[in-house]
Order: structure tokens, then C-alpha cells, then sequence
């Protein structure tokens, strides 16, 4: 099992040049997709740039505004934009934090973003020897309220 960590104490300084207090940490990075989680704090911003992925930025807590091309909205938890491919796109906070999950996928010349995927089905007798259970351990206690670090850029 591969636990990936990310949010506060995991978060490093995050973005294209003129970005300022947004932290990130990449959750997943395979040929197929990007993943990040990104951490705003207030009055923080990712400067208009483009990239050769579409990405799709996911807004899971706070709020802010996100830009695509000359058109600026208002965004909160629970609404994601498409940021299409080639096309200047940003983000930023006003008073209020804001943490968002980006999912890039690359552009395959035009060719589908949809994986395809097959199941075969196993004859009686292949099933095979039951898995050994995993050996891990409990994940680090979370910090407290009194303990929490403003900076990291967490609604409360």
C-alpha cells in the first residue's frame, strides 16, 4: 500500500514565477496525470502563465477567484475550472484562504483522456494464495487548534 501524504508540515512554496503564498505538494506524478494539492493563504496568487496540460483545479475549502484567458469568476469549495490547455490561467485569494486539488492531464495530440481498461476473469484455481497483511503504522496525530501554524495556509 502506498499512503501519499500532503497538507500542512508536507507543503513546499509552489507555482510559476510571481506566485506568492501558495504552498503545494504533488500527490501523484505518473505519465497519465499530475496531481497537487495547493494551499493559498490570504491575499496569496498564481500568476496568469499557461501550461501544455489541461487541468482541472478543484476547489476543496475557502475560496478565491481563478482566470482563464481575459475572464475572471469567483470560485468556492465545492467548484472546479478547466484550465484548457495553452490558454493563460491563474488563481487568487482576496481576505480568504483557499486549498484546491489540481488533476493536469497531458494532451495526447487530440487523442482521448479516457483510459481504457479490460478485465479478465480468472478460472477456478487461479485465485492464488491469500495476501499477507500489510505491515504500517498509524498516521502523525494532526496538530490541535492551539498548536496550528497560520501560515500553512488552513482554514479553520
Amino acid at each position: 500500500m502506498d499512503i501519499r501524504r500532503f497538507g500542512p508540515g508536507h507543503r513546499r512554496p509552489d507555482g510559476p514565477p510571481g506566485t506568492r503564498g501558495v504552498s503545494g505538494q504533488v500527490i501523484f506524478d505518473e505519465q497519465q496525470a499530475l496531481v497537487s494539492e495547493l494551499a493559498f493563504s490570504r491575499f496569496a496568487m498564481i500568476s496568469p502563465h499557461s501550461n501544455p496540460n489541461t487541468a482541472l483545479f478543484v476547489v476543496v475549502s475557502g475560496g478565491g477567484y481563478v482566470q482563464v484567458g481575459e475572464e475572471r469568476v469567483r470560485i468556492s469549495h465545492g467548484e472546479a475550472v478547466l484550465w484548457p490547455a495553452g490558454v493563460p490561467h491563474g488563481a487568487y485569494t482576496d481576505g480568504s484562504e483557499m486549498r484546491a486539488i489540481v488533476i493536469e492531464l497531458p494532451d495526447a495530440d487530440g487523442a482521448p483522456r479516457v483510459l481504457e481498461g479490460l478485465a479478465t476473469q480468472l478460472d477456478e484455481g487461479e485465485i492464488g494464495e491469500p495476501s499477507t497483511p500489510a505491515d504500517g503504522q498509524l498516521a502523525e496525530r494532526q496538530p490541535t487548534r492551539a498548536e496550528y501554524d497560520l501560515g500553512e495556509g488552513e482554514p479553520w
